[in-house]
């Protein structure tokens, strides 16, 4: 078994943890292309239970309808993950499970996709929702290698918490 959390991830998910801990803030987490990754990476550290509500990896668009919130008419409207789609399922899931966060990521890991930019392999939309609103971010590794994608894709989630749980970047009420 490959060790896990991913060591490249690890100060990551301490430094999340422990501002986590220290404002007794929590976090929940919905997912589809990194497949739990995020979640596990958080479940990693002893005391967990302290910051994490659940999570959710919403790989399918069933799943989405049974889990997040969507209705049939997100599925007529689906063109693949963006921004605005990730920050309604974050919002979604931090109302449902009473969490002072939730970040969110939906992505191509591939190897395959489809011509669109959100569709390439690499490419994943990531969202935090916050008390005071939500926050976005597009992001494309450049490679079609899927575990790798998996593990970058949860860096990422990871990286946008903690942006901005430390003010780097700030909450903007999202307008649907």
């Amino acid at each position: 078994m490959s060790e896990f959390p991913p060591a490249s991830l690890r100060p990551l998910i301490k430094e999340v943890f422990e501002l986590l801990c220290a404002r007794v803030e929590t976090i929940s987490v919905a997912e589809t292309a990194s497949g739990g990754l995020i979640s596990a990476c958080l479940l990693s550290t002893p005391g967990a239970s302290s910051i994490y509500k659940g999570g959710l990896t919403v790989y399918t668009l069933g799943a989405r309808i049974a889990y997040t919130g969507w209705t049939p008419q997100h599925l007529d409207a689906y063109a693949g993950p963006t921004p605005g789609i990730v920050a309604e399922i974050a919002e979604n899931v931090r109302s449902t499970l009473q969490s002072t966060y939730t970040v969110c990521e939906s992505g191509t890991a591939g190897p395959t996709g489809a011509e669109a930019r959100n569709r390439t392999p690499g490419y994943v939309a990531l969202a935090v929702a916050t008390p005071s609103g939500t926050v976005t971010r597009e992001v494309e590794t450049g490679s079609a290698e899927r575990a790798n994608n998996m593990v970058l894709f949860a860096g990422e989630g990871l990286r946008l918490l903690r942006d901005v749980l430390v003010g780097e970047i700030r909450p903007k009420v999202q307008n649907r």
